[in-house]
């Protein structure tokens, strides 16, 4: 039976109505009458987004209000055992929901232990990440992971533990303070698809404890799982083939293939059991109140499955975001999730909340296309594919923000589609693969010091790795000990920054680009990370550079000074606060993306990045036909107008505001 959003929102009002008086006397005795107050508030505010989608999930198997009741215990308990200091940042932050989209809000992405060593090392490193202007710090995967081989700590085996190796949770709850303490936001990951084969979950499904029943699925025959792998991309097709492990102890102790959509040691969850979701729920708010603001939500597109599908971005696994999204800011309002969606851009906007009906879900996802489009644009010398890919993307909610980043932990995979390579003329396999030679340094007059991952010689599919460094060309010319080289490789490692700072939303630096650190081979000696050659650009943090870092006649002091006056510059702009589109232009120059912004309280920007070897002309009236506009940052000086162009230099950016 098809049910109208006005009917469920009747039967969300009547269960809540229900409800109301009883958990209104626990909440009194929890929370106080103020706390009490604020806390149902929320509940009334959110009803619709907790009730219907536990209806649209669970309607059919369970008893959809006695969850909804557990759920809302569960994030009162939560509420309750807040501490004091994350209420009042809770309090602040519902003043000013759109915290997170002001301009002065910059990131930087390390692990602990390559940046400095263990979590209670974190508060001595805060003033060097003042200095860059960060106010959004994210660690990576620090909870604690299985012994051994673990996916680079993706593959956690207790998310109420931190990684022994890096300190304690005590520690991170300082570290946690000590970023509050000067405003600074944390970020960490949180694994939703899976957890590690080692979790208590995980172990109490195989002992047949009926408190984790259904947490997992397992498949007696092969006959289901080769109907899924049928239509479900590989992720790791060389290595760990297909989305199922065969587990002796499964089924009973008969065996079983265990969904396993990464590696075969990291367990899918089953989220159409509704048990499962409130247990993550449980993890959420525990972990949101160790001093959590942001939930970077890792491996989302694959929550939910569907036979004759990729089994990745279903109607539900949305739904079920926004359930927890609501759930989970019951307890934390001030908390916000970050989805990890490497996906196409239709796929993308709506973790962003972007469908056709508004509801909240993530207020930041990865722009992945831009960063892809990006280091195409650097390696062909040509921003028409960038141009026309951004143009045809969807708006994104006012409500939510991209996170702009020019490199990550993770391979470089090239979301380049066919539709949008075949727009400007291009073959979108061939560019991908044009793409990988490039940045592996195969093709000829490349400078570029990358590595293949996951090379798929049957299909010619494959991702890249290497630091932004090497993969500008930075390393290559210090090897040649080629001055114009090395000057060649620092412009097109600051152009693409300053096109991540100048976007909107909220840029990411990660670790050791401020100081062009390049590939690490080091990882190479240790058996566990040898086969990943993601390593090659998770370089520990070399201190030693970053002593030379005010020194602007050294390699690390000409870069560290370049971030230092992006991130002023973006912070004098209330243009690139988020909550906006940037309009991307056409200036008349293949080489150039260009684009506009606008904001109410800031008038007007635009930025123009030349991603050619040589000079570009740039219509001027891209700039003055828009008011009278002043030069905030460039690469090169003031440009000077001559007969309506302005002369970009090659590899060279400058931003315009209004004054």
């Amino acid at each position: 039976m098809i049910v109208s959003d006005a009917g469920r929102r009747r039967t969300a009002e009547a269960a809540w109505q229900s409800l109301r008086p009883v958990l209104a006397d626990e909440a009194v005795a929890a929370l106080g009458p103020d706390g009490a107050d604020a806390f149902l508030t929320r509940v009334d505010v959110a009803l619709v987004d907790i009730h219907e989608p536990l209806a649209v999930l669970y309607g059919a198997d369970a008893d959809v209000d006695e969850f909804f009741a557990r759920a809302l215990r569960t994030a009162l308990a939560a509420a309750a055992d807040r501490p004091a200091d994350l209420r009042r940042l809770d309090r602040r932050r519902e003043i000013d929901p759109a915290w997170f989209q002001r301009a002065r809000v910059q990131g930087y992405v390390c692990y602990v232990d390559r940046f400095c060593g263990t979590l209670d090392a974190v508060p001595g490193k805060l003033d060097y990440l003042g200095e860059l202007g960060v106010t959004y710090l994210h660690l990576m995967p620090l909870l604690r992971p299985r012994p051994g081989e673990n996916d680079g700590g993706y593959a956690v085996a207790d998310y109420r533990a931190v990684d022994p190796r890096l300190g304690t949770m005590a520690d991170l709850e300082a570290a946690a303070r000590a970023l509050h303490g000067r405003d600074m936001s944390l970020c960490i990951d949180l694994v939703l698809n899976h957890t590690a084969r080692e979790h208590a979950w995980a172990q109490g499904w195989l002992a047949g404890d009926p408190a984790y029943a259904g947490f997992y699925t397992a498949f007696p025959d092969r006959r289901m799982p080769d109907a899924y792998d049928a239509t479900i991309p590989e992720v790791f097709p060389d290595r760990a083939p297909g989305s199922f492990t065969w587990v002796p102890e499964a089924c009973g102790g008969a065996g079983g293939w265990v969904w396993t959509t990464f590696w075969p040691y990291q367990w899918d969850l089953d989220y159409t059991n509704p048990a499962v979701t409130l247990a993550m729920l449980g993890e959420i708010t525990w972990l949101a109140n160790r001093g959590v603001d942001v939930f970077r939500m890792d491996a989302v597109p694959f929550m939910w499955k569907r036979l004759g599908t990729t089994c990745q971005n279903q109607p539900e696994g949305h739904t079920l975001l926004q359930l927890l999204h609501s759930l989970t800011r019951l307890a934390a309002p001030g908390v916000i999730f970050k989805a990890e969606a490497i996906v196409s851009p239709e796929d993308l906007v709506p973790y962003l909340g972007g469908h056709d009906r508004y509801r909240p879900e993530c207020e930041l996802a990865y722009h992945n296309q831009l960063m892809v489009l990006l280091w195409s644009s650097l390696a062909t010398g040509d921003a028409r594919l960038a141009r026309h890919a951004l143009r045809r993307m969807r708006p994104i909610p006012p409500s939510a923000s991209w996170v702009t980043y020019v490199r990550g932990h993770d391979d470089i995979g090239w979301a380049v589609s066919d539709v949008d390579a075949a727009a400007i003329g291009a073959s979108g396999f061939g560019h991908r693969r044009f793409l990988n030679d490039f940045f592996s340094g195969r093709f000829p007059g490349s400078s570029a010091r990358g590595a293949l991952f996951q090379e798929n010689e049957a299909t010619g599919d494959a991702r890249i790795s290497g630091s932004a460094a090497s993969l500008c060309g930075i390393e290559d010319a210090l090897a040649r000990a080629d001055a114009a080289a090395l000057e060649t490789g620092i412009r097109r490692l600051v152009l693409l920054y300053s096109v991540a700072y100048g976007f909107g939303g909220i840029p990411l630096l990660y670790m050791g680009d401020e100081l062009a650190l390049r590939n690490d081979p080091g990882y190479l000696s240790d058996p566990e990370r040898a086969p990943d050659n993601r390593w090659l650009h998770r370089p520990p943090m070399d201190w030693a550079a970053a002593a030379r870092r005010s020194d602007a006649a050294t390699l690390e002091g000409r870069v560290f000074g370049w971030f230092q006056r992006l991130g002023a510059a973006r912070r004098s702009l209330v243009a690139l606060r988020g909550g906006g589109e940037s309009e991307v232009l056409d200036v008349g120059a293949d080489p150039v993306l260009a684009w506009r912004r606008r904001h109410p309280r800031g008038g007007a920007f635009v930025a123009v990045a030349n991603f050619g070897a040589t000079a570009a002309q740039v219509n001027a009236d891209t700039v003055t036909g828009f008011g009278t506009f002043r030069e905030v940052i460039s690469s090169d000086g003031p440009l000077g107008v001559q007969d309506g162009r302005l002369l970009l230099p090659a590899h060279g950016f400058a931003w315009f505001a209004e004054p």
